[in-house]
């Protein structure tokens, strides 16, 4: 009985552990989301300009003018890259689910068990 209550502790401490990886997969895919989103406008802007506008980059404390095609490529580099990281979070997120959903099933069966085994003491 001793090695079943270890045993549940053990998986009660990895759901949960899951459940925190789980919660920091998703805050970082807000996090992309929201650069994706800001990144969306400014190439939305960038569209509206005209050729000869001036873009203007803010690097720490200073404005340098920039290339419209040089920002325009900086921010399709960047649009890229976080969909490409929205993608690998998403499919983490998947994975943490469907090891957290193994160790739940497991945790059930073991406490059914325990009960199981209780009834059956207290039968006898």
């Amino acid at each position: 009985m001793e090695q079943d209550q270890k045993k549940l502790q053990g998986l009660s401490e990895t759901l949960q552990k899951f459940q925190d990886d789980l919660q920091t997969a998703i805050e970082a895919r807000q996090r992309l989301e929201s650069q994706q989103a800001e990144n969306k406008a400014v190439q939305k802007e960038f569209k509206g300009l005209a050729e000869d506008s001036d873009i203007y980059r803010l690097v720490g404390p200073v404005l340098l003018k920039q290339d419209k095609s040089e920002a325009n490529s900086t921010v399709d580099g960047r649009l890229d890259f976080i969909g490409k990281e929205i993608t690998r979070t998403e499919t983490r997120i998947k994975e943490i689910q469907q090891g957290s959903e193994k160790k739940r099933v497991e945790l059930i069966q073991l406490q059914q068990q325990m009960q199981m085994a209780a009834q059956g003491q207290v039968q006898s």
